[in-house]
């Protein structure tokens, strides 16, 4: 059947901008539009090919599973092909899927499924002879892939020989990632050095392993996990289960939070559970995969040319974009530094229409090379405001707009000025003369870590600044009724409860109280460290910069930081007037379980707040630590603990979790704490 001349040209026009994209993202590591873009494009040509099947041809991207083979690598050819997975986007589709499989199979086509999160990294396949691995493979085009064999031996999660009795031959096959902490601080290590940061971290990992001098893949926090085999020579499997717990006992990480389905209800269920959760994990993940468990059932299926039948990709909604700069606007924060945000064209993210994104800073802007007018990725991950993550220079038409800092606050009209030799620019006004950096400021003020006023919101906080109840910390403490209801949708009973939870905050512990403060560089920690070193706030308040440097973590930049803040008038008197206003519960050593240890907390408690925890080490002669370093000597691990985790165990320091943190204090294993 004759194919109309448009639906031939725009095919051809596809094919090209598709193999295109192919090759920015397998090959060059670069790709210049999201995954939902590419989506799109690639659904258009499969949308064609439906109603024009002669456009099928073996040269069509329809037909390939992903990019070529790099040639700077040994190619590799794989002894089962790498198929990559359809995708779906609603439960429509999903069910439409198992319709599809049924049809193809010619029978009911039932559960278990497996489910697992679609783990958005860098697919490998390493190959063990008699428990030996003799080579990893990158996917490539599913078929010919690239010999990495010497960058995957330095990723510390897979093994060189395997545990057990390993049979003659085993392919496993997962992916390449990092998590999203390391990846973070991978970018500032290399911004420190003044080289380009990663776009995400899939890019981060596959531009890793395809590097030439294993040295370099060393150094960054690759992981893996295994998701699936290849060939297998001297072991049998009835499921996908069953194949899995064998790797597992081989010696390899298996995808986390596997789970089994009876039926599609059940893989909906699952989909719903990851995507409320996705914000929370340590890796980035872009959907959930489900997969038939029986193993004989996916002989019988089989697999398209480029998909297998009896497994499917449930992606999440895209949380990469590409979007126009359209304009800078600067906000204050509470220290006074002025913040870039970017006005975008809109653009919708993870199914919300973004039209901001933070710029970071000046360094950053400047290591973006961003401009006004230019066209970059951004990116969203839960309710934070979305990054500008890479600006797509290419795109360029010449008539892009240098991004300059204003020369006035814009919340009070103020002349901004720059500190010593620093990059970014600050407001020359006091913290409380300025109302940017004093709404700021009370919200850090009311936050948990500090006073921990519960319902004071960035909201109302903005409406008493802006009535002018609230010029300093100290007016919260004297809001009455009256005045509250004067405000709009300011009701008794929430007027009622703001001064409640007001009323709840005015015994601070002596830590907080000095977190509250919002002295430039005291975190929690520091805060802490404070408080063991001068039990009396008085003796910190009038501590000279030779006894601030005693401090435990206070070196000469935090302690001048802090001499300094103490000298300004106006922050004495704040401090005055709080602390005739609130009672500071002094820091008092009960006892000495902790004496001269520093502790790191991480994961989440159970039994007690990490705040509490925190509390009684200090009340057993301990100190805190926000994170490991040569110092701490002990770590207490709570539920999904982190990379704080990890660095503890390779550094040899003593790890315990809850229950032993409780029994070193006598707490026993039973009963609330």
């Amino acid at each position: 059947m004759t194919v109309p001349e448009p639906a031939r040209k725009r095919h051809a026009e596809l094919a090209r901008e598709i193999e295109h994209h192919n090759h920015r993202y397998y090959v060059l590591d670069n790709p210049t539009i999201s995954d939902a873009q590419y989506d799109a494009l690639y659904r258009e040509l499969l949308d064609l090919e439906k109603k024009h099947p002669a456009l099928v041809t073996s040269e069509s991207p329809s037909q390939k599973i992903g990019g070529q083979a790099l040639d700077k690598f040994e190619k590799v050819t794989h002894r089962l092909a790498m198929l990559s997975l359809d995708k779906v986007y609603s439960e429509q589709e999903l069910h439409d899927w198992l319709g599809v499989m049924e049809k193809e199979a010619g029978r009911p086509v039932t559960g278990p499924f497996t489910v697992e999160p679609k783990i958005d990294g860098d697919s490998i396949e390493l190959v063990y002879e008699r428990g030996v691995l003799t080579l990893a493979a990158t996917r490539g085009d599913g078929r010919v892939g690239e010999n990495v064999t010497h960058t995957v031996r330095t990723v510390r999660s897979i093994p060189a020989r395997l545990r057990g009795e390993p049979p003659e031959l085993v392919e496993i096959r997962g992916e390449l990632y990092m998590r999203l902490k390391e990846f973070d601080a991978l970018n500032a290590k290399l911004a420190k050095k003044g080289e380009s940061p990663f776009m995400n971290p899939r890019n981060a990992t596959a531009g890793s392993i395809r590097q030439k001098d294993p040295r370099m893949c060393a150094e960054r926090p690759i992981r893996f996990m295994a998701h699936g085999l290849g060939v297998v020579r001297g072991r049998a499997f009835r499921t996908h289960s069953e194949a899995l717990a064998w790797v597992r006992e081989l010696g390899l990480p298996v995808v986390d939070l596997l789970e089994t389905a009876a039926d599609v209800a059940g893989i909906l269920t699952y989909f719903n559970k990851m995507a409320k959760r996705r914000d929370g994990l340590e890796y980035e993940i872009d959907g959930v995969v489900a997969k038939i468990d029986d193993l004989a059932m996916r002989e019988t299926l089989g697999a398209r040319t480029k998909n297998p039948r009896w497994a499917i990709a449930y992606k999440f909604p895209a949380r990469e974009e590409v979007t126009q700069i359209q304009g800078v606007d600067w906000g204050v924060g509470r220290t006074g530094k002025l913040t870039p945000v970017a006005r975008l064209k809109p653009v919708v993210v993870s199914g919300v229409t973004v039209s901001n994104a933070t710029l970071d800073n000046l360094d950053q802007i400047r290591l973006l090379d961003a401009r006004i007018g230019d066209w970059a990725v951004i990116k969203r991950a839960g309710d934070v405001i979305p990054d500008v993550v890479k600006v797509l220079k290419e795109r360029r038409t010449g008539g892009e707009k240098e991004i300059e800092p204003p020369e006035t606050c814009p919340a009070c009209g103020a002349k901004v000025g720059k500190p010593g030799e620093e990059v970014n620019v600050y407001c020359t006004r006091a913290m409380y003369e300025c109302p940017g950096q004093l709404k700021e400021y009370i919200g850090y003020f009311c936050g948990r870590g500090a006073m921990n006023i519960e319902g004071l919101g960035g909201e109302w906080i903005r409406i008493l600044v802006d009535q002018g109840l609230v010029k300093t910390p100290g007016d919260l403490y004297r809001l009455t009724s009256d005045p509250l209801l004067k405000l709009d949708r300011m009701g008794e009973k929430l007027a009622s409860k703001l001064l409640d939870a007001i009323a709840a905050s005015t015994e601070p512990p002596l830590p907080k109280f000095i977190f509250a403060l919002g002295i430039r560089h005291v975190g929690e920690a520091t805060a802490g460290a404070l408080a063991g070193h001068f039990p009396e706030f008085d003796k910190l308040m009038n501590a000279s910069l030779e006894d601030l440097q005693q401090v435990h973590d206070v070196g000469p930049t935090v302690a001048k930081a802090i001499h300094d803040w103490f000298r300004q008038p106006a922050n004495r008197r704040v401090v005055a007037d709080l602390l005739s206003l609130v009672r500071v519960r002094k820091t008092e050593v009960k006892g000495d379980v902790f004496k001269d240890q520093i502790v790191v907390f991480t994961g989440g408690m159970i039994r007690m707040s990490r705040d509490d925890a925190k509390r009684i080490v200090l009340e057993q002669g301990g100190r805190i630590a926000d994170g490991i370093n040569k110092a701490v000597t002990l770590v207490v691990a709570g539920a999904s603990a982190g990379s704080k985790l990890d660095k503890a165990r390779e550094r040899g320091i003593r790890v315990v979790d809850e229950e032993e943190f409780l029994a070193m204090l006598g707490k026993g294993t039973r009963g609330p704490v």
